[in-house]
């Protein structure tokens, strides 16, 4: 997932001692920074039955809008063949009535992100951590919640089985009872050399993102939201369901952030980057409108994380009941 930043004025906040000091960017820097997480950051959300660009924030330019890869397996959750029975899917999953998310407990791990080593010990804490937390809700929403997805590092190009992605694209493609979450550990690398605060906010928010994709792939909404799209017959009305979907991964990922925020912990510099990503990630100037604007992106961001009281629920997230000016 991706983010774009464009502050005008870049300050610095106290930062923890467990990892190296953020770097005081320049606001001229901050914003290269940040646009180039947001044409980067963007990730992909696909399964097997239909693969196009989706994921963190501003699109991929090389991915199209719609195209549809080969089916090669059986899709997770509900099936359904009508537009109707789609959007019950979507809009009143058994996701929405689970309790609350519960804090996996994990602390972040304290490794460099300069090298694939250092990010894949990071991720693959995060992703270990996300699974134990989202399978009791993935359970309790009678959905499949053993399926771990694989994460997988590439560099310049991976083939994947939804289809070829570049860096710094992360994508999330699920198949059958598997999945795979891939992330382009160079361009991660080469945000810490000039930020390593952004890029741990960046590391954490892109996987978050990426496995609320697969929230909504073994819940069935990520499937029939595809389906929709492609009945959908008007340009605006498949991009605003792409937004749908992809700024309920956002929210999603922010539940899960906001539910173990004690433990990692989301606080001080950390969270002052992360709160700085996701308020300023989304549909960038030139590319397709289909992941949302700034505001709607931090909107539900912020939905998910803070939820209600200490606690946070996936129930916050139904981005395919709201209003079109909530996903714009």
């Amino acid at each position: 997932m991706n983010l774009l930043v464009t502050q005008d004025e870049h300050r610095k906040v106290p930062e923890s001692p467990r990892v190296e000091q953020m770097v005081n960017l320049s606001s001229k820097k901050l914003r290269t920074l940040a646009g180039l997480a947001a044409v980067a950051g963007l990730s992909l959300a696909l399964h097997a039955q239909a693969a196009q660009a989706s994921g963190g924030v501003p699109p991929q330019p090389a991915a199209e809008l719609g195209k549809t890869a080969q089916p090669k397996a059986t899709i997770q959750g509900e099936q359904a063949t009508t537009l109707a029975s789609n959007t019950n899917i979507v809009r009143y999953n058994r996701l929405y009535k689970t309790g609350a998310i519960p804090a996996s407990k994990c602390k972040e791990v304290n490794v460099s992100l300069r090298t694939a080593a250092g990010v894949k010990a990071y991720d693959q804490q995060l992703l270990n951590c996300m699974w134990a937390a989202w399978a009791p809700i993935l359970k309790a929403s009678g959905a499949n919640y053993r399926v771990k997805p694989t994460m997988v590092l590439y560099g310049s190009k991976a083939n994947t089985v939804c289809g070829v992605i570049s860096s710094p694209t992360s994508y999330y493609c699920g198949h059958g009872t598997k999945a795979e979450i891939y992330i382009p550990w160079g361009y991660i690398a080469n945000m810490w050399k000039n930020s390593p605060t952004y890029a741990r906010a960046y590391a954490t928010n892109t996987m978050a993102h990426e496995y609320g994709h697969h929230v909504q792939y073994m819940t069935g909404i990520l499937s029939a939201s595809w389906s929709r799209q492609y009945a959908f017959t008007t340009s605006a009305a498949k991009l605003e369901e792409s937004r749908r979907r992809e700024l309920q991964a956002s929210c999603l990922g922010s539940a899960y952030i906001g539910a173990n925020k004690r433990y990692y912990p989301m606080s001080a510099g950390l969270y002052s980057q992360w709160k700085y990503l996701v308020e300023h990630s989304g549909d960038i100037k030139g590319y397709p409108r289909d992941h949302g604007s700034f505001a709607n992106h931090g909107w539900w961001s912020h939905a998910g994380f803070y939820a209600a009281s200490s606690s946070t629920y996936a129930g916050r997230c139904n981005t395919f009941n709201s209003a079109s000016s909530r996903v714009s």
